[in-house]
C-alpha cells in the first residue's frame, strides 16, 4: 500500500475545548490577507478512515469587498479521538470548487488556486457528532447472521443479583487463597476446605451455600480463612474512589440468582409500578432501572436487552424476539427528553437510531511505530487450531489472543493492531495487510470482531490503523445497533481458563454519548473482588485476561478498571483502547502523559488546560495562516451573516449550506431560505433537503452540548439520558485480542 501523497503535509496540532466544537464557520486569513470562512462541512460518505464531503465557504480579499460564496468538495483522512468525541481532517485534497453566479473567471481562478493550495494546510476539525449527525450516506450493514434468540430472562420484584457462571462450575486450587476457587465466573466464589461450603463475595456482604449454583444466603460471621480474604478486599478498596452508588441507602443484602447459561435479570423494586409515556399508549415500569414497557394496545410486555427487543404476555415469560422495525408504532413516538428516550437508539426509523448507525461507522484511528510495536502470545500448551467455517482461516483455541492461521502464515490482533509471524509462537511484527478471508469470518466464530480492525495505509516506518465499534461488540443489524453477536462461545479449559465474549448477562445498555455499558445491577460494589491482588477486569469476559490458579499478581491479571458514577465499563475511563499501547500515536491527550514522543499532537496538552490554544501556538509551521475561532463574538442570523464585516464584528452564524449541485443557501431567523446568486441573496422556496440539513446540524449541536454537560459532571437531563448507565463500546461478539 502506498501512502497518500499528502500524508506528510503539516498536520496542525489540534486541541479543542468543548466550547469550541460548535464554532463554525472557521475563519482563516490566508497569505495576502484574504479571509476565508469555512462553514460546517456536510459529509457525504465515510469509508474506513476516508471521508468525502463538501462545505460552503465565503472569501473576501479585504473588508470593503463583497464576499464570494462557493462550495468546495474534498476527500480527507480522519484522525479521531473517541474519548473527546473529536476528529480532524488530515491529508485534505480539494476535488472541486464552484462559485455559483460568479462570472469573473480571473478572480475565480485565483481563488480556486488559493483554496487548493491553502486548505490542505488548514486544520478542519470538529466533533464526531458533527460528522455522524450530518452525514448523508445511509450506511447500514445487516447481512451478517447475528443471533437474537432470547436468553433465560428472569424477573424479580425484589432486589436481586444475577451471578453468571460460564457453564458448570470449574473448581481449581488457588495457592494464594489456599482453597479452591470457581474460575469460570467474574465473581469471587471460593470453597473453604474446612467446611466444604461455597462463599460468594458481594460488595459489603458475603453469602454462603452448600452448592456453587444455588441456595446462597447472607452470612454475618465469616470463617477465619474467608475473613482473611475479606480483610484483603477491604484494604484494596480503600485506594478506590467512592462511587455515587455507594452513597445510596443500604437496603440490605440482595437475593442471589445463579445461572450457568446465558441469562438476563430484569427487576423492579417491589411489585411493578407503571407510568404513562406522553403521546403514546405505552407504559413503563417506573420502579425499575431496566427498560420494561407494556403496550396498552396489545397488552404485551416489552423489554430491551443488549439492543434487542423481546415481548411476552407476562413478566415471567416466555419471551420472544421482536425486530426493531416490527415494534408497535408508539415506540418511535417516545418523546426526546422523556424518561425513556434512551431506548430510541434501538427503535427503527428514529433519528437516534440513525445517529447510532452512523457512529458505528466512525473508526478510532492510530499510527503504529513498526520498530516499537510488540505482541506476546501465550498458549496453554502447544498451539491448537480449528478451522473457521466458510473461510480458509484457522483460529487458535488455547489462548486468550486472537491468532489466525492462513497457510503457513500467522496473524494476531492485539489491542487494535494487526501482527504477523511465520510461526504460531512468533516472533511477531506489525503487519501491513490483513489475512485473506477475514471479512468472511462468520458471527458464529469468536474471532468475528477482528473484521472491524483495519489497516489503512503504511510506510516503512509506520502503519495507519483503526477500529470501528464492531471490534468492541457494537454491531449494526438492520436499522439499529445491537450488542454482541448473540452466540455462545465455548471457553477453553485446561490449566488455564480462557473466557470468551458474552452477549447477555450484564444488562448491557446503549448510551449515545459513550456507547455500551452495564446496567445498574453491577455498579454497587459487587465487583470489589477485582481489587484483589491489584486489579483485573470484572466485566464481560471479552476484557478479562485468563485466570490461572497459581496466584500471579491479579485475579485476572492485566489492566485496571474503575467504575465511575455512571457505571462505566471503561478501561482507564477511556473509549480508546490504543491508550493501552505505548507504541502507537493517537489523538488522545492521555498519550502525552504516558509517552510524549508518541503523541500526534505537537504540543502536549496533558492537563487539558482550556486557557492554552494549540491553534495559535502551532502557527510556527505555517505563519501565514491564522485562525480567529476564539475571538468571534456572537452574531445574529439572517442576511447580516453574509456581509462579512471586519474581523472584530464578524458574526458567528453557522447558517450557510450547500447542496450536491454546488448551490449555496442561507437560512434566516424565520426559517425561510435565501439562495446565493452572484453577489446577492435571493429568496427561494423551502427545500426539503436543506431543512433536513438544518435539522441535522442542530442535532449535532444538541449532541455536543449534552456530551459537554456530561463531561462537566452535570446531570445529563433531557434527551438521551442513557437509562442503564453509559459506557464505552463494550465487549461482546469476539475476543478483543
Amino acid at each position: 500500500m502506498k501512502p497518500s501523497t499528502l500524508r506528510y503535509l503539516p498536520l496542525l496540532c489540534f486541541f479543542m475545548t468543548s466550547t469550541a466544537w460548535a464554532q463554525w464557520p472557521k475563519d482563516i486569513t490566508a497569505p495576502g490577507g484574504t479571509v476565508i470562512a469555512i462553514y460546517q462541512p456536510q459529509p457525504e460518505s465515510l469509508q474506513g478512515d476516508k471521508v468525502k464531503g463538501r462545505a460552503a465557504f465565503s472569501a473576501q480579499d479585504k473588508a470593503s469587498d463583497d464576499p464570494m460564496f462557493g462550495v468546495i468538495w474534498f476527500t480527507a483522512s480522519i484522525l479521531t479521538d473517541r474519548d473527546d468525541r473529536t476528529f480532524v481532517l488530515e491529508s485534505v485534497q480539494i476535488t472541486d470548487v464552484k462559485l455559483p453566479g460568479i462570472q469573473d473567471t480571473s478572480r475565480i481562478g485565483k481563488l480556486r488556486t488559493l483554496l487548493e493550495t491553502e486548505i490542505p494546510k488548514w486544520e478542519l476539525s470538529g466533533s464526531i457528532a458533527d460528522l455522524t449527525s450530518t452525514i448523508e450516506q445511509e450506511q447500514i450493514s445487516s447481512g451478517d447472521d447475528l443471533k437474537h434468540d432470547p436468553p433465560a430472562i428472569i424477573y424479580e420484584a425484589t432486589e436481586t443479583l444475577l451471578i453468571l457462571i460460564d457453564g458448570e462450575p470449574k473448581l481449581q486450587d488457588d495457592k494464594n487463597l489456599k482453597m479452591k476457587r470457581v474460575i469460570n465466573t467474574a465473581f469471587l466464589i471460593v470453597q473453604d476446605p474446612t467446611d466444604k461450603k461455597y462463599y460468594l463475595s458481594g460488595g459489603k456482604y458475603w453469602y454462603v451455600s452448600s452448592t456453587a449454583t444455588e441456595g446462597y444466603a447472607p452470612i454475618a460471621t465469616l470463617p477465619k480463612a474467608i475473613a482473611a480474604i475479606d480483610k484483603q478486599l477491604k484494604e484494596k478498596s480503600k485506594d478506590k474512589p467512592a462511587k455515587e452508588s455507594d452513597a445510596s441507602a443500604d437496603s440490605g443484602p440482595p437475593a442471589i440468582r445463579v445461572s450457568t447459561k446465558p441469562a438476563e435479570l430484569i427487576q423492579s423494586k417491589g411489585p411493578a409500578s407503571f407510568s404513562n409515556i406522553d403521546g403514546t399508549n405505552l407504559l413503563y415500569v417506573k420502579n425499575s432501572d431496566d427498560n420494561i414497557f407494556k403496550n396498552v394496545d396489545d397488552q404485551l410486555y416489552y423489554v430491551l436487552l443488549s439492543g434487542r427487543w423481546y415481548s411476552a404476555q407476562r413478566l415471567e415469560g416466555p419471551w420472544k424476539y421482536v425486530a426493531s422495525d416490527k415494534l408497535p408504532a408508539d415506540f418511535a413516538k417516545i418523546p426526546e427528553g422523556s424518561d425513556k428516550d434512551n431506548v430510541l437508539s434501538s427503535v427503527a426509523g428514529t433519528p437516534a437510531s440513525t445517529d447510532a448507525i452512523h457512529d458505528a461507522q466512525v473508526p478510532q484511528t492510530a499510527k503504529v511505530d513498526r520498530k516499537k510495536a510488540t505482541c506476546t502470545v501465550t498458549y496453554d500448551g502447544e498451539p491448537k487450531f480449528e478451522a473457521i467455517d466458510g473461510t480458509s482461516l484457522e483460529l487458535a483455541m488455547n489462548t486468550s489472543s486472537t491468532v489466525l492461521k492462513q497457510g503457513k502464515k500467522y496473524y494476531c490482533v492485539d489491542n487494535g493492531v494487526w501482527f504477523e509471524a511465520t510461526a504460531a509462537k512468533g516472533p511477531w511484527k506489525v503487519s501491513d495487510e490483513r489475512p485473506k478471508d477475514v471479512d468472511k469470518i462468520p458471527a458464529s466464530s469468536s474471532a468475528y470482531n477482528v473484521k472491524y480492525v483495519y489497516i489503512y495505509e503504511s510506510t516503512p516506518e509506520v502503519v495507519y490503523v483503526g477500529y470501528t465499534p464492531g471490534y468492541m461488540g457494537c454491531y449494526v443489524y438492520g436499522p439499529t445497533v445491537v450488542y454482541g453477536t448473540g452466540y455462545y462461545y465455548t471457553p477453553w479449559y485446561g490449566p488455564y481458563y480462557y473466557p470468551r465474549p458474552v452477549t447477555f448477562g450484564f444488562s448491557m445498555h446503549y448510551n449515545p454519548w459513550t456507547g455500551w455499558g452495564m446496567g445498574f445491577h453491577y455498579s454497587a460494589g459487587w465487583f470489589s473482588m477485582s481489587f484483589y491482588g491489584g486489579g483485573g477486569y470484572w466485566g464481560p469476559p471479552m476484557y478479562r485476561p485468563p485466570y490461572y490458579p497459581p496466584y500471579r499478581g491479579g485475579m485476572y491479571g492485566g489492566r485496571p478498571v474503575q467504575i465511575n458514577h455512571y457505571g462505566d465499563i471503561n478501561i482507564d475511563r477511556s473509549n480508546n483502547i490504543y491508550n493501552n499501547r505505548n507504541d502507537v500515536s493517537t489523538r488522545d491527550v492521555k498519550r502525552g502523559d504516558r509517552n510524549p514522543s508518541a503523541s500526534t499532537r505537537d504540543v502536549q496538552r496533558g492537563q487539558k488546560n482550556p486557557s492554552v490554544s494549540t491553534r495559535d501556538a502551532q502557527r510556527g509551521q505555517n505563519p501565514g495562516v491564522s485562525t480567529r475561532d476564539a475571538q468571534r463574538s456572537p452574531g445574529n442570523n439572517g442576511a447580516g451573516a453574509s456581509q462579512l464585516p471586519n474581523k472584530a464584528e464578524r458574526p458567528r452564524d453557522n447558517n450557510v449550506y450547500s447542496d450536491r449541485n454546488g448551490n449555496v443557501y442561507q437560512r434566516n431567523d424565520n426559517g425561510t431560505w435565501n439562495q446565493r446568486d452572484g453577489n446577492q441573496w435571493k429568496q427561494t422556496q423551502q427545500s426539503q433537503q436543506m431543512n433536513r440539513d438544518y435539522q441535522n446540524r442542530q442535532r449535532s449541536t444538541q449532541h455536543n452540548d449534552s456530551f459537554n454537560q456530561m463531561n462537566r459532571g452535570g446531570n445529563m437531563g433531557g434527551s438521551y439520558r442513557g437509562g442503564g448507565g453509559g459506557a464505552r463500546m463494550g465487549g461482546g461478539g469476539g475476543r478483543r485480542r
